[in-house]
């Protein structure tokens, strides 16, 4: 556990949550609005022990040099940068605390995941990972317009929910991308709505990621296709379903969604202090560089072939 306070800097829902699992986890939190953020009075305190940085994408640069100068350990949240440049000049400037530190892909923490990860996947030749959700739906008095999802430069649906990329490369760490296809709006140039990114690793297996601000109905799976089996996932239920010639084995889980956060802090806090993390999967910042090169390179290929008629209101 780590000795002195964590600083959250993020007043938004993400922060606020952050801020409540380190109490729980029994840490003492300083929440710092950005707004209310100074660099230079932030750079003399001797206090603190860690940072999460639950800041919009645009603000990542800056606070990770500051952690690298204070020798404080983070925890960033997603995504961390929309082109390649930026992600390595983040992760030139986070290398003195990169090995203590995390980035906030939460999903790495479903149990469903963990146990397929766990699992011999050698024979798979193809995947297929998916989730849609209506955007207009996701909270009470919230507008599209307003949000950083609706930004040309650091939103759309690709860097919203790179969630799913990040899971593809945690099963199969060598994928590359191959192309990016994506649906846009004529009132917000720029920003994908649908996208679907064609990936695939030297040798096998080859898949398809895909994200969308539209489905009326909220969905979030996975299929995976083997030599001698098929894997399937339904994250949202959730259960993982493994298919034979000779059966078909469902493996329910119970828990509840703030686990994964939950469980991803707790990691963070033993890396900070120098431990060792408990899930064999944790996003630790120096071993997701490919995932954050590859999120931020399939932004940058995009290929805009239509738009959707939607009303964002």
């Amino acid at each position: 556990m780590v000795s002195g306070r964590v600083a959250v800097i993020g007043a938004g829902s993400i922060g606020r949550r952050h801020a409540d699992n380190l109490r729980v986890l029994g840490v003492e939190v300083d929440h710092i609005p950005w707004r209310e953020f100074s660099a230079q009075t932030f750079a003399q305190r001797r206090d603190l022990s860690a940072v999460v940085i639950a800041t919009a994408t645009q603000i990542r640069l800056e606070l990770i040099e500051i952690c690298a100068q204070m020798d404080l350990p983070f925890y960033v949240e997603k995504p961390l940068a929309w082109s390649v440049e930026q992600v390595e000049a983040i992760y030139a400037a986070a290398a003195p605390v990169a090995a203590r530190s995390m980035i906030g892909f939460m999903m790495r923490y479903h149990p469903a995941l963990r146990a397929l990860a766990a699992e011999d996947l050698s024979d798979i030749y193809s995947f297929s990972m998916e989730i849609g959700h209506d955007v207009r739906q996701w909270r009470a008095n919230w507008q599209f317009g307003d949000s950083y999802a609706a930004r040309p430069e650091g939103g759309g649906v690709l860097l919203d929910l790179s969630h799913e990329v990040d899971m593809a490369r945690a099963l199969f760490p060598q994928l590359a991308l191959r192309s990016a296809q994506s649906l846009g709006h004529a009132d917000y140039p720029g920003v994908d709505f649908a996208t679907s990114l064609h990936l695939a690793a030297p040798g096998g297996p080859v898949g398809c990621v895909s994200m969308d601000y539209l489905s009326p109905v909220f969905i979030r799976s996975a299929r995976l296709r083997g030599l001698n089996r098929l894997w399937e996932i339904d994250f949202l239920k959730p259960e993982l379903v493994q298919i034979t010639p000779e059966a078909r084995l469902v493996t329910p889980y119970v828990f509840e969604r703030n686990d994964m956060f939950l469980a991803a802090m707790a990691d963070f806090l033993a890396l900070a202090s120098g431990g060792v993390a408990e899930n064999p999967l944790a996003p630790r910042f120096d071993l997701m560089r490919g995932t954050n090169a590859l999120v931020a390179e399939a932004w940058a290929g995009r290929q805009f072939t239509g738009t959707v008629a939607v009303d964002m209101g």
